[in-house]
């Protein structure tokens, strides 16, 4: 038996081996995914009434996914994703609303528009990725942070083009098939048809899910770890650093170019100042939450962050304040009125983040190899792995 053969017969005994910590792991991100797949009948059924916000949740989480192939996968830190994000908005802007520039030059429908504005923001990714191959750590921070300002800056400034802070309206919306009386008739999406957003937008991240699945389990997915891992060892090796760097700009930039189209469409308005820095930090506090490179621990963040940041805080500030006025004490009850959970979310968030850093580093549902950077090889880890590990670690496409 040949040392490759011997080495793939001991990964599939390891990957058998499972411990209990990894099959309940496994069991709780199934329930997640299925309780996510059927969210608004649940939210119909209990009448919750959050389903206004769900739609945004799902594409905060698309952007997680997005940035995690360049932070997660290929280990570069981008500040400035949400230039991506805007960028993808924008230009399903200009292409399907009446008020934009070319609207009597060119007008296309909103799904044409998406595909659009995901070359778009792929082109910008490598517009970004090519002054950046020599930067590494800080100096690419700083880089992709001020690219990061800059675009929605411009967006701001060119007015005669983006109409400026009065933002662009009345952008296409999508047509999705329904039943009416029995037949598949197309139809227009309203704000209103929250539950066909959210279908529509979940579909939308499960083909990106699969793509970015098949992307990290290919040659280059392994490149981009390779290069995460050691970028001298992975050029001494004959990875090409400049097309691998600059794949990760651009695939990272097309989901974000995906989402910011959904999002211009679904809030039928778009301006500069919803494109601040603190998306760009939210998104990737969402990553570091749910687990950095694993794909599946990304969207449990990018749900559970945005749940907090949409949800949770105010329905916290409403709780609090129902029991501030059932009190009878003054002092108390006045205190307990005047919280507003909104206001210190990202404060709060922020503690939580601290803690985390100091507990779980890697996040909570880390991929393999980066707990084992983190943490070290464990005699015990080395055992539960076996070859596993030493199989899935790939220099440039070549099988250990």
């Amino acid at each position: 038996m040949t040392t490759q053969a011997r080495v793939a017969t001991q990964a599939k005994t390891a990957r058998r081996r499972q411990s209990p910590q990894t099959i309940f792991r496994n069991a709780f991100l199934v329930t997640f995914l299925i309780l996510l797949a059927i969210y608004p009948v649940i939210d119909g059924t209990f009448g919750w009434g959050k389903m206004g916000a769900m739609p945004a949740i799902l594409i905060y989480t698309m952007l997680a996914l997005g940035l995690n192939i360049v932070v997660g996968f290929a280990g570069l830190l981008d500040l400035g994703y949400v230039a991506f994000f805007a960028i993808g908005g924008y230009t399903a802007a200009f292409l399907t609303s009446p008020v934009s520039p070319i609207a009597g030059v060119l007008q296309v429908n909103f799904y044409v528009a998406m595909a659009l504005a995901f070359l778009v923001a792929a082109t910008f990714g490598i517009i970004l990725g090519a002054p950046t191959l020599r930067l590494r750590g800080d100096y690419l921070a700083i880089v992709t942070l001020a690219f990061g300002e800059i675009v929605p800056r411009s967006f701001l400034n060119l007015e005669g083009i983006t109409r400026g802070s009065k933002g662009m309206i009345a952008i296409g919306r999508p047509i999705v098939p329904t039943l009416d009386g029995g037949q598949i008739v197309p139809k227009e999406l309203y704000n209103s048809d929250q539950t066909a957003w959210y279908y529509l937008i979940f579909v939308i991240g499960v083909l990106s899910v699969f793509a970015i699945y098949r992307l990290a389990n290919s040659r280059i997915g392994r490149a981009w770890m390779a290069l995460r891992e050691d970028e001298l060892a992975a050029a001494s090796m004959g990875i090409d650093l400049i097309q691998t760097k600059l794949l990760a700009f651009a695939l990272g930039a097309s989901f974000a170019g995906f989402a910011g189209s959904l999002w211009a469409s679904m809030l039928q308005v778009i301006d500069p100042f919803q494109f601040d820095f603190s998306t760009s930090i939210i998104v990737l506090s969402m990553i570091i939450l749910g687990g950095i490179g694993n794909l599946w621990g990304v969207i449990f963040g990018g749900v559970v962050l945005g749940f907090y940041d949409r949800i949770l805080t105010a329905d916290l500030t409403n709780w609090v304040h129902q029991i501030g006025a059932s009190i009878n004490v003054p002092v108390l009850s006045n205190l307990l009125l005047a919280v507003d959970f909104s206001q210190y979310k990202y404060g709060i968030f922020g503690v939580a983040l601290v803690l985390l850093m100091l507990t779980r580093p890697e996040g909570i549902f880390p991929n393999r190899q980066r707990a084992m950077e983190l943490h070290g090889e464990t005699p015990e880890e080395m055992e539960q792995l076996g070859e596993e590990a030493l199989s899935e670690r790939t220099v440039g496409g070549v099988r250990a």
